[in-house]
C-alpha cells in the first residue's frame, strides 16, 4: 500500500512514499483542500468553478476547473485507484490511502480525552492552507471561515490540555503552543509561570510575568488578572524559601519534593570544565545543552529543563540530592578538558537510587568545528545512554509488586520478556503489551513493540498462522499510524515489521526515516533501517546504516540482530568473505537466533566454506527440525526475490534437504 500524506495544516505539503509532490498552481491546492474537507461527497462542477473561478464566465469558469482536475490527476498518477472521481456534472475525492492531518485534527478533537487533544495540538501546524492565496471573493470567504473554524478548535483544545493532569511538560508544550496562537492568553501565562514555580525556577516564572504585564499594557492598557498577581506572589514566597534554606542548611522548608515522574527520568549537570580558562565555559554549557536538546527527542524520556539542571553550576552537592531535589532518577555528569587545538570530554550516567555508575565513556576530537564535535559528541552520549537507561528500567519494572503496575511497566516488562530471546517470552512479551495497549489505548510505543514481536516470530520460523498475524501486524502499525506520528520508537519498530512481515517495504522505510528525522540518535531506527534495506533495496546503505546503530550503542541488546543482518547484506552484494563472519559472531551472541544460523550457513556456502556452512544447518535443524527449502518462503520475511532465489540456492547449497 502506497503512502500519502497531505498536510493543509500550516503550509500545504503532499508526499507519496516519503517523495514531495509539488503542484505548483495556488487553486489546484484550493480546490484539492476543498474536495478533502469534504471528501466523499460529490460536488457539482458548477459550484467548484464558482467558488475558484466566480469573476469568470461560466464556460471559461468550468474549462479552468477541467484544467486544474487534469493536474491534480498528473500528481497522483501513482495512486491506485484514483482518488479524484468526476463525471460530466461531479467531481468527488476518496481520502483511502490518504492520511490527512485536517481530518485526523477533527477527529481527534471529537475523541476529546488528553491523548487525543494532544494529538490534535501537535497536528495544528499553522492556519489552514497558510499561505495559500486565491483571489476570488468566494473562495476568500470561505477559507477565511474554515481558518477561524481550525483555530478556534486548536485553541480551545489546548486550553482543556492546561487543565488536564498531563505531565508537566506536555502541559508547558500545550501553554506554549496556546500563546503562539494568542499572544494575550492569561491562562496560558499562568500555566508556565505555575510550571516554573514547582520546578523551582522563580527567576523563570517572574520574567514571564513581567513579559505578560508588559505586553497586557503595551496593547490593551490593563494590568494582570488578580489570580495571575496572586501566583506570582506564591512563587516569590517558594524561592524565598528556597534561599534561606541554601544559605542556612539546618533551616527547615515545607516545601514538597518533587514526585518522581513514572516514565524514566533525567538530569543532566552542567559539565565541569577543566581547562583551566574560564572563556571555554561557554563550550562546557553548550555540550551539555546539546546532550538535553537530543535527550528531550526521546518521548519516552522526562529530561529536566536546563534552567534546573545548571542551577548546581559550582555546588558541591551528592548526586542522590540533586536527584530528590529535582524528581529523577538518574544524573548525567561530565567534564570537558581542552589543550591546544584537542578537546576529552568525559561523561557518567548514574542511578540515583543506588549510586550505581551505569554507564562512562570519554570522547576526544579536534576543535576545528565546535559545533559539529558538540553534535558528535552528543549523539555518541545519547545513543549509548538510551539502553542503559531502558535496561535499568527494565530491572525496576520487574522487581515491582504486580498488583501495583500501570501500562508503561507492562510495556518495560514485556521488553524484558522478549529479550530473552526465547519462543515463550517472545509469546510472554506480547502478552504483556497487548496487556499495556488495554490499560492505555493511546499507548503507541506499545502497539509497534507489538507488531515488532511478530517479526521476531518471522525471523525464527515461530508463525503459526501468517494469514492471521500478517493481518494482525497491518492493524498494529495503522494504529501507530494512527497515534504515533510524532514516536520516533514506535514508528521504527512497526515499520520493520511492516516491510518485513508485509513485504511493504516502501512505506515500511518512510515510517523509519520518520522516526530518524524525530530521532537521528535512535540506534534501533538505524538498526531497523538498515534490515528494510539489505532485505529490499540497499546493501550499500544498509551496511552504512548498521555500522551508525552499532557506533551509537555498541553494547545493545540487539547487536546480534545488527550483525546478522549486516552478514545479509554483504551476502546479497557477494561480498562473502564479508558475510560470514558477521553472520558467525552474530551466533555467537544468540546462538538460537534462526536468521543469523541461515545467513551463516549460506554466507559460508558461497564462500566455499562447505564444512562451516553444513554446520550452521545443522544447528539450524536442531532448533526447527521442519525446516526445508520447500518451505523457507513461510520461515523468512518478504525480501526481493532475486535476493531469496539466491538465499535458496545457497542453502540448498550448504545441505538444506528439499
Amino acid at each position: 500500500m502506497a503512502f500519502a500524506e497531505l498536510n493543509f495544516l500550516g503550509t500545504f505539503s503532499l508526499t507519496l512514499d516519503g517523495r514531495v509532490v509539488d503542484f505548483v498552481g495556488q487553486k489546484e491546492r484550493a480546490l484539492l483542500a476543498f474536495l478533502a474537507l469534504n471528501a466523499g461527497s460529490p460536488h457539482s462542477r458548477d459550484r467548484l468553478a464558482g467558488l475558484l473561478w466566480s469573476e469568470r464566465g461560466d464556460a471559461q469558469a468550468r474549462d479552468s476547473l477541467k484544467h486544474a482536475l487534469t493536474r491534480l490527476r498528473q500528481g497522483f498518477a501513482e495512486i491506485s485507484p484514483a482518488p479524484i472521481m468526476a463525471d460530466r456534472q461531479s467531481v468527488s475525492f476518496d481520502p483511502a490511502g490518504f492520511s490527512i492531518d485536517v481530518l485526523r485534527f477533527q477527529q481527534e478533537i471529537a475523541r476529546d480525552t488528553p491523548q487525543a487533544l494532544q494529538r490534535a495540538a501537535a497536528l495544528y501546524a499553522g492556519d489552514f492552507l497558510d499561505g495559500i492565496v486565491v483571489h476570488d471573493p468566494s473562495f476568500e470567504e470561505w477559507l477565511l471561515a474554515q481558518r477561524r473554524h481550525f483555530r478556534h478548535l486548536a485553541e480551545q483544545s489546548l486550553v482543556k490540555l492546561l487543565e488536564s493532569d498531563l505531565a508537566a511538560e506536555f502541559r508547558e508544550d500545550a501553554a506554549r503552543r496556546l500563546l503562539a496562537l494568542d499572544p494575550l492568553r492569561e491562562a496560558a501565562y499562568r500555566s508556565l509561570m505555575q510550571l516554573h514555580g514547582d520546578r523551582g525556577e522563580a527567576v523563570q516564572a517572574i520574567k514571564i510575568y513581567d513579559s505578560l504585564r508588559e505586553r497586557l499594557q503595551a496593547d490593551l492598557g490593563v494590568k494582570p488578572e488578580a489570580a495571575t498577581t496572586r501566583l506570582l506572589e506564591s512563587i516569590r514566597q517558594r524561592h524565598a524559601a528556597t534561599i534561606t534554606a541554601l544559605r542556612d542548611p539546618g533551616a527547615s522548608s515545607t516545601d514538597p519534593l518533587p514526585a518522581v515522574p513514572a516514565k524514566p527520568s533525567i538530569a543532566v549537570l552542567p559539565f565541569e570544565n577543566l581547562s583551566g580558562d574560564p572563556d571555554q565555559t561557554y563550550f562546557t554549557d553548550g555540550m551539555a545543552e546539546e546532550i538535553i536538546t537530543a535527550l528531550s527527542r526521546m518521548r519516552w524520556l522526562f529530561v529536566i529543563a536546563r534552567n534546573s539542571s545548571f542551577a548546581y553550576r559550582g555546588r558541591s552537592v551528592d548526586v542522590k540530592q540533586i536527584g530528590q531535589e529535582l524528581g529523577v532518577l538518574y544524573i548525567l555528569e561530565g567534564s570537558v578538558r581542552k589543550a591546544a587545538n584537542r578537546v576529552r570530554i568525559t561523561g557518567q550516567l548514574v542511578d540515583v537510587s543506588t549510586g550505581a555508575n551505569l554507564w562512562a565513556d570519554r570522547f576526544e576530537g579536534e576543535l576545528e568545528d565546535v559545533f559539529d564535535l558538540q553534535d558528535r559528541v552528543a549523539g555518541s552520549v545519547v545513543g549509548a545512554l538510551a539502553p542503559k537507561i531502558e535496561q535499568a528500567e527494565i530491572e525496576r519494572a520487574k522487581r515491582k509488586p504486580t498488583d501495583s503496575l500501570d501500562a508503561y511497566d507492562y510495556y518495560l516488562r514485556g521488553m524484558a520478556s522478549v529479550y530473552r530471546w526465547t519462543k515463550d517470552g517472545l509469546e510472554e512479551g506480547l502478552r504483556l503489551f497487548y496487556r499495556a495497549i488495554e490499560l492505555d489505548p493511546g499507548f503507541a510505543a506499545a502497539y509497534g513493540l507489538a507488531a515488532w514481536c511478530y517479526f521476531w516470530r518471522m525471523a525464527n520460523g515461530w508463525m503459526e498462522d501468517r494469514q492471521k498475524e500478517t493481518a494482525e501486524v497491518e492493524r498494529l502499525v495503522d494504529k501507530v499510524a494512527e497515534l504515533g506520528r510524532d514516536d520516533a520508537v514506535s514508528l521504527a519498530f512497526s515499520g520493520l515489521a511492516l516491510g518485513y512481515v508485509i513485504g511493504d517495504a516502501a512505506t515500511g522505510i518512510a515510517l523509519i526515516d520518520r522516526a530518524l528525522i524525530l530521532n537521528p540518535n535512535l540506534a534501533s531506527a538505524w538498526s531497523a533501517s538498515g534490515c528494510l534495506r539489505a532485505c529490499h533495496s540497499d546493501p550499500d546503505l544498509a551496511v552504512e546504516h548498521f555500522e551508525r546503530a552499532m557506533r551509537l550503542s555498541p553494547l545493545d541488546p540487539l547487536l546480534f540482530f545488527m550483525r546478522s543482518f549486516t552478514g545479509f547484506a554483504h551476502f546479497v552484494a557477494d561480498r562473502y568473505d564479508e558475510a560470514w563472519p558477521m553472520a558467525e559472531a552474530a551466533c555467537r551472541e544468540q546462538s538460537h537466533f534462526m536468521s543469523g544460523l541461515r545467513i551463516a550457513a549460506a554466507s559460508n556456502a558461497l564462500a566455499g566454506r562447505g564444512e562451516q556452512a553444513r554446520h550452521y544447518i545443522g544447528r539450524a535443524l536442531k532448533l526447527d527440525p521442519a525446516l526445508r527449502v520447500a518451505n523457507l518462503a513461510d520461515r523468512v520475511g518478504r525480501i526481493k526475490p532475486v535476493y531469496f532465489e539466491k538465499y535458496v540456492r545457497a542453502l540448498r547449497a550448504a545441505g538444506l534437504p528439499e
